[in-house]
């Protein structure tokens, strides 16, 4: 278990914890058990951008989790961890009402939400501006 120090920025580190385990297990569910991801989300038609999507996930994922505990690792954290739910939670909302991709793509979307919110709040109490 990792320690914080008193006076860290407690929230930084859980996020960015958080968010890059949850990119990691997004990323490795189609890679490791295609079919129950695809149970879920869809038959997948294009393999390779399957494949390519889950790759980079798994990828800024370890990004995340490997930032340091200080300031700057934090926001280096929220950077990559902003970018990464911006765009799912953009597809989200662009493929599923157009019909494109399932509803449950939504599920997707409110936890992208729920960690843009997350980061904000980080950013917006001065995280990792000291």
């Amino acid at each position: 278990m990792t320690t914080i120090a008193p006076g860290s920025d407690t929230l930084g580190h859980r996020l960015a914890r958080l968010h890059g385990s949850l990119n990691v297990a997004g990323g490795l569910w189609p890679l490791v058990h295609r079919q129950s991801f695809e149970a879920v989300f869809g038959a997948k038609v294009d393999r390779w951008l399957q494949y390519t999507v889950a790759g980079l996930l798994v990828g800024n994922g370890i990004a995340q989790l490997r930032a340091e505990d200080s300031p700057e690792g934090h926001r280096h954290a929220r950077r990559v961890g902003v970018a990464t739910a911006a765009t799912l939670l953009a597809v989200d909302l662009i493929y599923v009402p157009a019909g494109r991709i399932p509803k449950t793509y939504l599920l997707d979307a409110a936890m992208e939400a729920a960690l843009l919110a997350g980061w904000g709040l980080h950013a917006a109490g001065g995280g990792g501006k000291r």
